[in-house]
C-alpha cells in the first residue's frame, strides 16, 4: 500500500479550512479513496488537551497532530488536516516529515470576512477583549505564511466549488 498524501489547510480561525476539507472528503470519497480527516478543533477534545494559546502549547499541539499523522499514513489514501497551525517551524516539519506527499493549503480571506463569518464567536469576543490571545488577530501571536510554495485559496474570491477544483487538480497529478 502506498503512503497517505497529507492535504494539510492551514489559516486563521474561520478562513474556511474545515469547510473545504469536509467538501474534498465528500469528493474524494465518491472516488473510493480512504480518508482520515483531522479537525484541530476535534483534535484538541478528543485528545482531551485542554491547552492555552501560547506559542510553546501551539507547537506542542501541531507536533502532536503530524505524529498522529505519521502513525495512520499507511492505512489511508488521503489524510485531510485542517488545523491553524500558525508557525512555519510546525508546517516545515510536516512538509519534511512527509516530502512529495505533503500539500500546504493557505486557506485566507479579509478580515472583514472572518468577522462576518464568526461562527465560534471568537472575533466578536476578542473585539471586547475577552479573549487576547485570538491568532493573527489583536494578539501577539501572529500568522507566518510560509516562505515555499503552497497552493493560496482565497475564500473571498473563490468559492467552494472553484477551491477544491484548484485542490483535487494539484493533489491528483
Amino acid at each position: 500500500m502506498e503512503v497517505a498524501k497529507v492535504i494539510w489547510f492551514t489559516g486563521l480561525s474561520g478562513s474556511g479550512k474545515s469547510t473545504l476539507s469536509s467538501h474534498l472528503h465528500s469528493l474524494l470519497k465518491r472516488k473510493k479513496y480512504k480518508i482520515l480527516t483531522v479537525d484541530g478543533d476535534k483534535f484538541r477534545k478528543k485528545k482531551n488537551y485542554k491547552t492555552k494559546f501560547n506559542i510553546e502549547n501551539i507547537k506542542k499541539n501541531n507536533t502532536l497532530v503530524i505524529k498522529y499523522i505519521a502513525k495512520n499514513t499507511l492505512s489511508y489514501d488521503f489524510i485531510l488536516v485542517s488545523v491553524i497551525a500558525p508557525f512555519t517551524e510546525t508546517r516545515k516539519f510536516a512538509k519534511k516529515k512527509f516530502g512529495k506527499r505533503y500539500f500546504e493549503i493557505y486557506v485566507h480571506c479579509s478580515i472583514n470576512t472572518l468577522k462576518k463569518r464568526d461562527t465560534k464567536g471568537l472575533y466578536k469576543k476578542a473585539d471586547k477583549k475577552i479573549i487576547k490571545n485570538l491568532i493573527g488577530y489583536k494578539s501577539k501571536i501572529k500568522y507566518q505564511k510560509s516562505k515555499y510554495k503552497v497552493i493560496n485559496i482565497n475564500t473571498d474570491k473563490q468559492n467552494i466549488k472553484q477551491s477544491t477544483k484548484i485542490i483535487l487538480q494539484k493533489i491528483l497529478n
